[in-house]
């Protein structure tokens, strides 16, 4: 039944993607930067971190994406089928940025952390920027909490 339903969710998520469907209904968390508060979705599957803010025509001021992946690693992005804008903050276990990358919509250029991070938070272009948020700047929140 598991098996089921896991090939249904992908072969639903392979439609939406082929269909231009903006995902809209994941779980969310709050982040803080300072005392700004992000309200991010997180794409923690590989189906919904393939489609992130894809088809997404808009979205408001102080909401992004956070992508969780399971290991550490050099994590690359690109912005094919994506419509907005985006700054991604590339973000240590701890909540440190690494590095931003300023992206073009409708892009194929690969945007990638400078060391390995097992976290990508997706914001408005120069959202980091207006708010002074640059390399080293630690987010707050429960991604970001230690881990045993």
């Amino acid at each position: 039944m598991k098996k089921l339903f896991a090939g249904c969710l992908t072969l639903f998520v392979s439609l939406a993607w082929a269909q231009g469907v903006p995902q809209t209904q994941l779980p969310r968390t709050t982040l803080k930067a300072g005392m700004h508060l992000i309200q991010a979705q997180v794409a923690q599957t590989p189906e919904q971190r393939a489609t992130g803010l894809m088809f997404r025509q808009e979205m408001p001021a102080n909401e992004g994406m956070l992508f969780v992946f399971e290991q550490a690693a050099v994590q690359c992005f690109w912005m094919k089928n994506t419509l907005l804008p985006l700054t991604a903050a590339f973000v240590a276990d701890d909540g440190t940025v690494v590095n931003l990358a300023d992206m073009k919509p409708q892009s194929v250029d690969s945007h990638c952390s400078e060391k390995p991070v097992r976290y990508v938070l997706e914001m408005h272009q120069g959202w980091f920027a207006k708010r002074g948020i640059q390399p080293g700047f630690k987010l707050m929140g429960a991604p970001f909490a230690t881990r045993p």
